[in-house]
């Protein structure tokens, strides 16, 4: 069996191809999402300074109460978008670019993209 052909390395080489056409800018910073087993991750990222302006995850002080009432993964990932968009307009973020991570726009992403659309973010 090849190297490249777990499921993680294909993610990985998935990835590294939508990297090559999405990068954030100052004025549209880079919405980078990573998911693990358990937890969902979002950051914005502003790859011209290579700074990261906000990240919020499921293990935040703030989300805790909340996500442990969340029944289930899709409706935890639905409050990260929420809060990262809270914490994005706070710093005078509207417009991001979605980076998806070499993951499928479905389920728990797909999720956490609509919460960020509805907390008031556009990409």
């Amino acid at each position: 069996m090849a190297r490249w052909n777990t499921k993680e390395k294909q993610r990985e080489r998935r990835h590294l191809r939508l990297r090559k056409r999405v990068g954030g800018t100052a004025d549209r910073p880079r919405l980078a999402v990573y998911r693990s087993l358990t937890q969902i991750y979002a950051s914005i990222v502003d790859d011209t300074t290579g700074k990261t302006l906000v990240a919020v995850s499921s293990l935040t002080k703030e989300l805790k109460p909340k996500v442990k009432a969340a029944k289930s993964k899709i409706e935890r990932s639905k409050l990260v978008g929420m809060a990262i968009a809270e914490r994005a307009k706070a710093q005078g973020v509207t417009k991001v670019r979605f980076d998806r991570a070499g993951y499928l726009y479905h389920g728990r992403v797909k999720a956490l993209a609509d919460g960020a659309r509805e907390g008031g973010l556009s990409f």
